[in-house]
């Protein structure tokens, strides 16, 4: 009997776990950024640039509201989904979040709690990447804690004043609807839809980034914003509905993270057999090796952990504990791996040449996006205690 070869670039064969038209879609979107985006990455990176016209190509692509049936969307599963935005951030985390914003937090909320004509309406431009939309949850003293919202919506002649800031909002400075959370007169969590160019609403951007400075990110400040009632989401009351949102996007962050972990392994891989010193390779010494060893194990695991989580969403049955679980891994795994690779180029590393510094920089974001690392370790131990350690 012939003895099965190891592949150490594959080393418990997720690919066999893989269906063809899953392969498919992940090469289509593999070539996608190596083909586009990576040409256009280290000079957005450097300069904080990002073309809301790139938007359209994803559209092109059917990368936008995936997931989603309908309004010209691809009707695709989660694991079609996670594969992508491991592509996507492959490249950088701010393509995978161009399409995570526009397609899990806006189109999802709409498909998912608007009305049907707020579907019709919004859905299938936004799916094209005609219009941009951004998602207004998180406000200066409300993040982990967004109990604490201070946005409201008081009730007026045929719809509503929404007043309030919103920040750290992905493609504010440049979106054309914003998905906005506010409080009503009851106390009650509402959606409400927001259009550029109504008066009262102003979007600035945050300069001065360390991280996904590809990705235009901004504040959104509402002063008596009227928003008519055929604005509101109908199907959207409480604060169950955004964080239901956040729960789908937190699965896109897990396949991304490890995306970029994947970047950097290969570059420290290829980095440490080229580079000589002392008159053989890097990669000939016992502590690259080790290092070599720990990458290719956390991502690994961590990549079989992040497809089961996938299937287990295709088919109803996760919850969001177990996406806190996966979530809390990836990125900090992922974070890990991009701070080796970043020490076995040497002096080299922190040159955006080799990337791998442009990825530690984004994943030290994505260890606090959609949940902080702690507070997703919270959610785990008040599943296994029966006790919560905080009080919201």
């Amino acid at each position: 009997m012939t003895r099965p070869a190891f592949d150490p670039q594959d080393p418990l064969r997720l690919d066999d776990l893989l269906t063809g038209e899953e392969r498919m879609i992940r090469d289509g979107a593999r070539r996608f950024a190596d083909d586009r985006l990576m040409p256009l990455i280290l000079d957005w990176h450097r300069h904080e640039r990002f073309d809301p016209a790139l938007m359209r190509e994803l559209g092109q692509m059917g990368f936008l509201g995936m997931t989603l049936q309908g309004y010209g969307c691809a009707g695709a599963s989660f694991v079609d989904y996670g594969l992508v935005a491991r592509e996507m951030e492959r490249a950088d985390a701010a393509f995978r979040s161009a399409c995570g914003v526009q397609g899990g937090l806006v189109m999802t909320p709409i498909h998912r709690y608007g009305s049907a004509e707020q579907r019709e309406r919004f859905l299938p431009p936004l799916a094209r990447g005609e219009r941009i939309g951004a998602f207004g949850l998180t406000e200066p003293d409300a993040g982990s804690d967004p109990s604490a919202m201070r946005s409201r919506a008081v009730p007026a002649d045929g719809g509503w004043r929404l007043s309030g800031t919103k920040t750290w909002i992905t493609h504010a400075p440049i979106a054309d609807l914003f998905l906005v959370w506010a409080r009503d007169e009851t106390g009650e969590v509402g959606g409400f839809l927001l259009e550029r160019g109504m008066p009262g609403l102003e979007t600035t951007r945050i300069e001065g980034k360390f991280s996904v400075r590809a990705s235009p990110t901004g504040i959104i400040a509402m002063d008596e914003v009227f928003v008519p009632a055929e604005n509101r989401l109908p199907g959207a009351r409480g604060l169950g509905a955004p964080l239901g949102c956040l729960n789908r996007a937190r699965l896109a962050i897990c396949w991304g993270a490890l995306g970029a972990a994947e970047f950097c392994w290969q570059a420290a891989l290829g980095y440490v057999v080229d580079r000589h010193q002392f008159g053989r390779p890097l990669a000939a010494n016992q502590l690259v090796q080790a290092k070599l060893a720990d990458m290719q194990t956390e991502i690994t695991l961590a990549l079989h952990a992040t497809l089961r989580l996938s299937r287990l969403e295709d088919e109803g049955r996760t919850t969001p504990e177990m996406i806190s679980l996966v979530k809390r891994n990836s990125a900090r795994k992922a974070l890990e791996v991009a701070r080796l690779a970043r020490d076995m180029h040497g002096g080299n590393g922190i040159s955006d040449e080799y990337h791998v510094i442009r990825h530690m920089l984004n994943l030290e974001v994505e260890n606090t996006l959609e949940g902080t690392y702690d507070i997703h370790s919270l959610v785990l131990g008040a599943a296994q205690t029966g006790i919560r350690a905080f009080t919201a």
